[in-house]
């Protein structure tokens, strides 16, 4: 049964398709319709694998996203598989609790294959669609995450790299990124502009750019976030999830998972409610939200969370639309709120997550605080990223070691002292 559904594969994925006007295209390295200009997406054609391909099918297949080939836009039987994917689903007990929750999961890609991030999961699948598609060299425009990500397997793949960095882009994921020995770009200005030079270069030199003309490929790897929520839930969907935004993809991506699973009969029909997490200094979808727009205006970043910070978002329309017509809400929080969320999530589940997770933690709290979340929902939290890579945003805030003699009384002193600044710390809260 496992083999008949690898083979399904090549008939599940037929080719791309303009999101605006329909028109289809070839599986090519394109990623924009040239008759309307709207973005391309992936197409296929699920009918043949409904009834098809069965849970056992999936649960046979590898301890990765490559689990459900069947759904993704490759034709190789030898995807480029570092053991991305399948990470934990917990059971957020003690964050429930101080939020007044009873069913609060957290997906945690702070753990993810190989570089700590989701962004493991899109590039995998592009690189893998990349070398179908003939190209040597690869690169991206990166707030950081994705050139991670991007160096780390294009080097496992043995494809040559250069990718592209805003110059003030914090240092561990600068030294994550050389590490893999890419070449890198440092580029004086902010994601956007970054971008833009990265469009230049792709239609100069011909390389594969896996959030280019490799977009409608790498985008896709973020389905896998909803195929694993819904295994995970024993073949269910949450009641609510709550995801950051920076270009929108990942929260569209998510509800295609879900309703691609639907459609082959994988899991029953439910309403998920979806509501996004935006900083405050970079929150162009959550003003469009608030403001009643159908249209994104470009703001210009400034924000701790810089892996989020993306002013002008590719599908900002679109993550707009899912929030509304599922009856989800899109909020931001500030910096300030960041950095809380970021503490929050380390003192009551043990999780270090960087400032997108702690964004997203900040919004589920607000979100609770403002009446928008049933504490009867099942709600699932996506953390994305690990917080050694942000370092800087939260180094003032968690103190200083204590310094002591090698001596029982100086450890004494210094433990007592210990006690009575945590008294101090938390007697506000209990008042």
């Amino acid at each position: 049964m496992v083999q008949s559904a690898i083979q399904e594969i090549k008939a599940a994925f037929t080719g791309l398709k303009c999101k605006e006007c329909g028109e289809t295209y070839e599986p090519a390295a394109i990623h924009v319709c040239e008759y309307c200009f709207g973005p391309l997406e992936v197409s296929y054609d699920f009918s043949r694998l409904a009834g098809k391909i069965t849970r056992q099918d999936i649960q046979a297949g590898p301890h990765s996203i490559w689990r459900y080939r069947s759904f993704l836009p490759v034709e190789t039987d030898q995807p480029i598989d570092v053991g991305t994917g399948m990470t934990p689903l917990l059971k957020a007990n003690r964050l429930a609790r101080q939020l007044g929750l009873k069913h609060l999961y957290i997906k945690n890609d702070a753990v993810n294959m190989p570089t700590l991030s989701f962004k493991d999961r899109v590039v995998s699948v592009a690189l893998t669609r990349a070398q179908e598609l003939g190209f040597t060299t690869v690169s991206c425009a990166s707030t950081g995450n994705l050139a991670n990500s991007t160096a780390a397997i294009a080097a496992r793949a043995g494809l040559d790299c250069c990718v592209f960095i805003p110059a003030d882009l914090e240092a561990g994921k600068v030294l994550g990124t050389l590490i893999y020995a890419p070449t890198l770009m440092a580029v004086e200005g902010n994601y956007d502009q970054v971008n833009r030079l990265c469009s230049e270069v792709a239609n100069t030199h011909g390389w594969g750019f896996v959030n280019i003309n490799l977009r409608p490929y790498y985008s896709e790897g973020s389905k896998t976030l909803g195929y694993e929520v819904a295994e995970q839930l024993g073949w269910d969907l949450p009641d609510h999830i709550v995801a950051p935004l920076a270009s929108g993809s990942l929260f569209t991506k998510i509800y295609k998972g879900f309703r691609e699973f639907v459609q082959v009969g994988l899991v029953e029909d439910r309403a998920v409610r979806f509501s996004g997490a935006q900083a405050e200094g970079c929150s162009p979808i959550a003003q469009a939200y608030r403001e009643g727009r159908d249209f994104i205006s470009p703001v210009k970043p400034n924000t701790v969370a810089k892996s989020i910070a993306i002013g002008n978002p590719a599908d900002g329309v679109y993550a707009l639309d899912i929030a509304r017509k599922t009856g989800g809400t899109i909020e931001s929080v500030s910096d300030e709120e960041i950095v809380a969320g970021m503490k929050l999530l380390a003192e009551t589940e043990g999780i270090f997550t960087e400032t997108a997770g702690g964004t997203t933690v900040a919004v589920l709290k607000k979100l609770v605080e403002t009446g928008q979340i049933n504490p009867e929902e099942k709600t699932v939290v996506y953390i994305t990223g690990n917080g050694l890579k942000t370092q800087e945003a939260v180094q003032p805030y968690v103190g200083e070691p204590l310094t002591i003699e090698a001596k029982l009384e100086s450890f004494e002193r210094a433990w007592d002292r210990a006690q009575t600044l945590d008294r101090l710390e938390w007697q506000p809260v209990m008042v």
